[in-house]
Order: C-alpha cells, then sequence, then structure tokens
C-alpha cells in the first residue's frame, strides 16, 4: 500500500486519480475544496496551495500536482497579471510541493511525481498564450528534475488535449460545442478525466519504473496527426 498525496483531488483529472487509487492506497488530498467522498483509506486537508503551508506528511511515496487553469484570451486582451497567476498556478504551485515533500519522497517506495502540462505546449494555438507558455514551464521542470533525480525520484508529465472537466465546460457547453471538438481530434473524441487517471496510474506503478523525464500526450491525434 502505497502513500500517495494529490494536490487537487477534489475534482476534474485529480478527482478521477483519487478514486481510482482509494482501494489499494493511502490518499492525502490538499485542496480547498473537499472531495464529495469519504472513504477509511483518505486524509483530506482544506488549503490554498498557493498561499498556505502545506501539511506535514510522515510518509510520501508518490506526488501528483493536478491544479490547472483554461485562461484563453488574444494577446491583447492577456494582462501581465493573467501571465504571472497562471505561472503560479501550473509552475510555482508544482514546485512548492515538490520542494515541501522531496524529503520524505527521497526515503519512499519507488517515489514517483506527476505533473500536468497541456497539447498546446507543442501544438501553436490561438489564444493559449498565457496557459501555453506556463505548462511549457512545467514540461522543463519534468526534464530538469527528471535528471537532477534519476538514480531516486521518477517525474514525469501528463499532456491531455481538452478533457472533460468542470474546468473546461465553458469550452463543452452544449452539443454543437462537443461535436466540433470532436470532429478536430484526428481520432475523433476527446478525454474523460478516467483515462488521463489511467495513464497517471500507470505512470506511479512499478510497471513504469524505467520511465522518468517524460511527457505522455493524451491527444486523440491532435498534435500527432495530420488528416
Amino acid at each position: 500500500m502505497k502513500n500517495i498525496v494529490i494536490i487537487g483531488g477534489s475534482k476534474g483529472i485529480g478527482n478521477a486519480i483519487l478514486l481510482q487509487q482509494l482501494e489499494t492506497n493511502l490518499v492525502y488530498n490538499i485542496s480547498r475544496n473537499a472531495p464529495e467522498i469519504t472513504h477509511p483509506n483518505l486524509t483530506h486537508f482544506s488549503i490554498n496551495v498557493l498561499e498556505e503551508a502545506l501539511p506535514e506528511i510522515e510518509n510520501v511515496d508518490t506526488l501528483i500536482y493536478c491544479p490547472g487553469s483554461i485562461n484563453l484570451k488574444p494577446i491583447s486582451s492577456l494582462s501581465i497579471d493573467d501571465f504571472k497567476n497562471d505561472f503560479e498556478i501550473n509552475v510555482i504551485g508544482a514546485v512548492r510541493a515538490i520542494q515541501k515533500y522531496l524529503p520524505v519522497l527521497r526515503k519512499g517506495t519507488d517515489p514517483s511525481i506527476v505533473l500536468f502540462s497541456t497539447v498546446a505546449a507543442k501544438l501553436g494555438m490561438p489564444f493559449h498564450a498565457s496557459i501555453a507558455t506556463a505548462k511549457a514551464g512545467v514540461e522543463g521542470l519534468v526534464k530538469s528534475l527528471g535528471a537532477e533525480l534519476a538514480s531516486v525520484i521518477r517525474i514525469n508529465a501528463i499532456a491531455p488535449t481538452i478533457t472533460e472537466t468542470t474546468l473546461a465546460a465553458g469550452i463543452l457547453r452544449n452539443d454543437r460545442m462537443k461535436e466540433n471538438m470532436v470532429e478536430r481530434h484526428p481520432m475523433k473524441g476527446y478525454l474523460k478525466p478516467e483515462e488521463v487517471a489511467a495513464m497517471a496510474n500507470f505512470l506511479i506503478s512499478e510497471n513504469a519504473k524505467s520511465i522518468s523525464g517524460q511527457v505522455f500526450e493524451m491527444d486523440y491525434g491532435i498534435v500527432t496527426f495530420k488528416i
């Protein structure tokens, strides 16, 4: 049984990971809101990870940082504060969590870290300047720490395309928009949170013990294929 710390497990992809891990592992969720579930294996801390001190946790084998943002505006409408806020949420929050739990992760069993990027860090997409910049920082962090911690801790990232979560509700707010999103992807679909959670589950498992410093695109072909 592993000790898994999930930052942002109350909803979306983080919640899907939490639900898939609860039966077999001890899960510590850190987020402002509590998950809509109670379980003997779940401990929740109501904390704003950008402003408050992270809790002391004695044993940590896995750290998963899920918070993200979708801030889609033309460059002329993006403020410097927009860029700062997206960078804080996606990069600085991850760095704070890693620095906090690195000492206990070093002592963990097959320790690993999973972060989240986006397909927009690879595929040039209009109105994504702020979030793509922040997520490119996440990918750089994964590459650098993958090398720095190579003999001790594995770190990887997942770069999903649009995923059906509350964060993306504005982009998928009606059937027409959903149909258009399906058609945009060569493999004619977009992600459910459970699909992304399954990839995270693989990356923290023994089956991925040879994998570190990688960014895995879950893209339904939108980055990979031109059809």
